[in-house]
């Protein structure tokens, strides 16, 4: 009698755990399965209670309308939740939210979490790919792209993928390389009407660079345009041989959109090799450049470049904002870069007219400035086989890590880096599975290594105001802004601050106790605002009480 009854308590155990399941299994789906992202939604602008793209809309502003947290009330922020990541100890991924669900990415991975409690719903995972170099074998994951009930990621190895949002399972897979172990994929897709637009790490690595699109319902390619002219093409000149099959400008950051002039605008990484520029004379088109592609076709509109000929790795993968404005007494349609050689430029969003290009880095010695058609005007340094002292260094003055910008403070935030390399060249050919910088860099001995972190009116020269930080200069932290007069972004001390975005003051932070690799974002659950940010291997998110 007495095994009897054993027999039947572990049953009705049993029967209650695989109950519990199912209520829980049911709730899951019932949170994710009202799901459904419009276009109409996608073209939105600022975002609100959902952030539904890597900078939140097409914008790259990463503004948004919330207003519960302000600066008055920031410092009861709370830590809601933490979710963490088990196989990624540098998250680089800003969430999408969409309806009280969160999508996030480690390495190959995909999480669908409950917003407000960061339960997980469901978890796709796929193992990393071996024999990757440089970047791509971090496994590193920026996001996601959503549209309708589907969500669209990029792998390590450059497939892209297209998941379920309701339950994670795949749709489809699509390689969109050749295989070639030198490209990779870090970003977050960016979907565009129907379409789900790529692109490629391995700038580095000797790859021809590339943005493709892809419908967004069956994973057909709709279409590509190559960063690197082929034979024949303008621009091949500065490739002779076939230095064209190799020459990097690979696209390795999501894009902005302005829908309507249909018109996308993305930006391209250094040529390769990185500091040996003999085998690539000339401005090495398209690299080092935004490019302004027809969102149906892909065919080029313009182009500006702003380093040719880089030697440096001045990749110009910074999101390129699109902000309307008065500037220089008339109002126009301008696109805003904090470019990596340590310039902020303004240009004419419809037609790629050189408008401006403010010097934000006080150690710059490449250059002496920007003419008035917008190129650099070069100093005589270079990489050299001995090693030439450069600044800004080989990670730039600023990089991939997002900048914001407010339309009611009319102010640009961005963190900027100060410091100095010294660069060193040595020819070399290129070979596949290796890289292909012909050589290298080392600290600049004496170059004390800074992160400011920094906010600019458009036509101002100088900085409104700067918050100078106190660590070493390591983290790759961006921005995020907010209507209610805020600037939240990770500083160079493991912490998640917010600052009063008309002065910089400091009024709130939370010590996550890891390096923080990403850039926030801010969503609501009902009238709920929740400002998130990954740091090392979690995601934390923050609320009032």
């Amino acid at each position: 009698m007495t095994q009897w009854r054993k027999w039947f308590s572990a049953l009705l155990a049993c029967c209650s755990f695989s109950s519990l399941l199912s209520a829980q299994a049911a709730k899951n789906t019932s949170v994710s399965a009202r799901i459904n992202v419009q276009p109409s939604q996608l073209n939105a602008a600022p975002v609100s209670s959902n952030w539904l793209s890597y900078n939140g809309d097409y914008t790259g502003r990463r503004y948004s309308a919330l207003r519960e947290i302000t600066p008055e009330n920031v410092s009861q922020l709370r830590a809601q939740w933490v979710f963490h990541s088990p196989n990624s100890d540098r998250l680089e991924v800003t969430p999408v939210v969409v309806d009280g669900v969160m999508f996030v990415t480690s390495a190959n991975d995909a999480y669908a979490l409950d917003a407000q409690t960061g339960q997980i719903l469901w978890h796709r995972a796929r193992p990393i790919t071996e024999g990757l170099i440089d970047d791509a074998s971090q496994h590193h994951n920026r996001g996601v792209g959503i549209w309708h009930s589907r969500i669209y990621m990029e792998t390590d190895n450059a497939h892209l993928l297209c998941l379920d949002a309701r339950s994670g399972h795949v749709i489809w897979d699509v390689a969109y390389t050749d295989g070639n172990p030198n490209y990779g994929a870090t970003s977050a897709p960016l979907v565009v009407k129907d379409k789900v637009l790529v692109g490629t790490s391995g700038g580095d690595d000797g790859v021809r660079g590339f943005v493709a699109a892809y419908d967004a319902e069956t994973g057909k390619e709709a279409w590509r345009f190559w960063t690197i002219p082929a034979p024949g093409e303008f621009g091949s000149s500065s490739w002779p041989g076939d230095a064209w099959k190799h020459g990097g400008g690979t696209t390795w950051m999501p894009g902005t959109y302005d829908p309507e002039l249909n018109t996308i605008y993305w930006g391209t990484s250094n040529p390769a090799p990185d500091f040996d520029g003999d085998p690539r004379p000339g401005d090495n088109l398209y690299t080092d450049c935004l490019i302004a592609l027809d969102a149906d076709t892909g065919k080029l509109k313009w182009y500006f470049q702003f380093t040719p000929h880089d030697l440096f790795d001045y990749d110009a993968t910074e999101t390129p904002m699109l902000v309307d404005a008065i500037f220089r007494r008339e109002k126009r349609k301008l696109v805003v870069e904090a470019n990596r050689n340590g310039f902020i430029y303004v240009l004419d969003r419809t037609n790629g007219k050189f408008l401006s290009a403010t010097r934000f880095a006080e150690k710059l010695n490449w250059a002496t400035g920007i003419d008035s058609n917008g190129r650099p005007i070069r100093t005589e340094l270079q990489p050299t086989e001995k090693g030439t002292r450069i600044c800004p260094g080989m990670v730039g003055a600023t990089n991939w890590y997002s900048p914001s910008f407010n339309p009611d403070t009319g102010m640009l935030y961005f963190m900027a880096l100060e410091s100095c390399d010294v660069y060193m060249k040595h020819p070399e050919e290129f070979q596949e599975g290796k890289t292909y910088y012909s050589t290298g860099v080392r600290h600049s001995e004496g170059d004390h290594s800074q992160k400011i972190l920094l906010a600019y009116s458009l036509e101002s020269d100088k900085p409104v105001w700067r918050y100078v930080q106190a660590g070493r200069g390591r983290s790759s932290a961006g921005t995020m802004t907010t209507a209610s007069g805020l600037v939240f972004f990770g500083d160079d001390t493991n912490s998640f601050e917010a600052v009063d975005a008309f002065t910089g003051k400091p009024l709130w932070h939370f010590n996550t106790g890891q390096t923080i690799a990403a850039s926030p974002m801010s969503y609501a659950v009902g009238t709920k605002q929740f400002a998130a940010i990954a740091a090392g291997s979690d995601i934390f998110s923050f609320a009032l009480p």
